[in-house]
């Protein structure tokens, strides 16, 4: 039996120009995946994103609050 490597070199070189180009756009399509199969996403990091993001809500809700609340007074008046 022959090797993987060599077996495919031999149905390659039975590949059309078309077939060799799908060839082509597949495994380029294999490096891509790989490169991003290894990526990994930060915990930590999210997490410390989540709470800077948590802490300017919160901040931009309470400086609304004051807003609203007045506006309410003003109608209340009216």
């Amino acid at each position: 039996m022959l090797p993987l490597k060599e077996l495919l070199r031999q149905e390659i070189d039975n590949l059309n120009e078309e077939q060799l180009k799908q060839l082509s756009d597949f495994i380029a399509f294999l490096k891509f995946r790989s490169r991003n199969a290894s990526w990994q996403i930060d915990k930590n990091q999210i997490a410390a994103i989540y709470s800077e993001f948590a802490e300017e809500d919160r901040q931009l809700a309470e400086e609304g609050l004051d807003e609203y609340t007045e506006l309410l007074r003003q109608e209340d008046v009216k």
